[in-house]
């Protein structure tokens, strides 16, 4: 397994991808391995949909030259409004101009893409003036082939830890999982950000064949410094996939930062690449699926779990004990 780590400054940032590719295309091909390469993105989103496009784009086509298959963007690689009323003026349905520049772009680049939080203005956005947070999912040919919508809404005031954010005062929860979407890479099973925090979610994944998580995000800073790499790592190990997690960095506007280190974790539990807490950067990462299939051989963790029935067996002696 390799990862690499890009970093683009404004300086140099020609430069830099230039020489990337280089390394890259040499490292590719001193790895003697058919596996497939994954593209895990760090940006920092503003307000402006035009400079944050350009910063994807720039991300995609790092990554495509890198020799990835499947480039991952984070929670909100659109936009990240400085006010409710500036979010939502911003919003736009999938048949919008955000996500069709998105499919011309796979399709031009011959790559999928995993498009983290999509600002969807929701199925009553004349009436309600609300939206879901989607992860779509378009493959290299432009189609879109999965959309979820965040069902786990971060709603959470820390007022020692300078965290106050109401997701549900505009956001509309989802109603469903999607099936892990076959892809060059494997399937991937989609979540967004606060649903790493709930492990059902990814356990359900892993049944319906997963070898891969996704969670792209926008932490705060406080809850990433705490929570963020023994989460995705936790996920990783329990479910014994793949977890890969671009990520929002620094500082959006003058009221809200994201944590950043977009990490990929194997499915030992070991981190294989880290962004760090920077800006925009991009690490390409190597996914072996025959390591998917050796770690669940060696220790076959879901063939030892009990039925629904026993883990749900405190829930009828809670009651009797009640009763009694």
């Amino acid at each position: 397994m390799f990862a690499l780590r890009c970093t683009f400054s404004k300086q140099a940032r020609h430069f830099v991808t230039f020489s990337t590719w280089k390394s890259i295309r040499m490292q590719n091909r001193m790895s003697n391995t058919s596996n497939a390469v994954a593209a895990v993105c760090q940006m920092t989103s503003t307000p402006d949909k035009e400079a944050n496009f350009s910063v994807c784009k720039r991300l995609v086509e790092a990554a495509r030259d890198g020799g990835a298959s499947m480039v991952f963007l984070p929670e909100a690689f659109d936009y990240i409004g400085s006010s409710r009323d500036e979010t939502l003026s911003l919003a736009e349905s999938l048949t919008g101009d955000t996500i069709s520049r998105y499919t011309q772009l796979a399709s031009k680049l011959k790559v999928w893409l995993s498009l983290g939080g999509f600002h969807e203005r929701g199925h009553d956005w004349e009436n309600d003036r609300r939206i879901y947070n989607s992860h779509v999912v378009i493959n290299d040919q432009g189609a879109v082939m999965a959309v979820y919508r965040k069902s786990h809404l971060f709603d959470v005031e820390l007022p020692g830890r300078g965290v106050s954010l109401k997701e549900s005062a505009f956001t509309i929860p989802g109603l469903s999982l999607v099936p892990p979407v076959q892809t060059p890479i494997g399937k991937v099973g989609l979540g967004i950000c606060y649903d790493l925090r709930f492990p059902e979610l990814s356990l359900a994944l892993q049944r319906h064949g997963a070898d891969i998580l996704t969670y792209p995000s926008a932490f705060t800073v406080a809850t990433g410094a705490a929570h963020w790499e023994v989460l995705l790592r936790a996920r990783a190990i329990e479910t014994q996939c793949y977890v890969l997690a671009a990520a929002q960095a620094g500082r959006h506007h003058p009221t809200r930062s994201s944590w950043g280190h977009a990490l990929a974790v194997d499915p030992w539990g070991a981190v294989v690449a880290d962004c760090g807490g920077g800006g925009e950067e991009m690490v390409l990462v190597e996914v072996d699926l025959e390591k998917v299939r050796e770690t669940r051989r060696s220790m076959p963790v879901q063939q030892h779990r009990r039925d629904v029935g026993f883990y749900r067996s405190l829930d009828g002696a809670a009651r009797t004990v009640h009763l009694l």
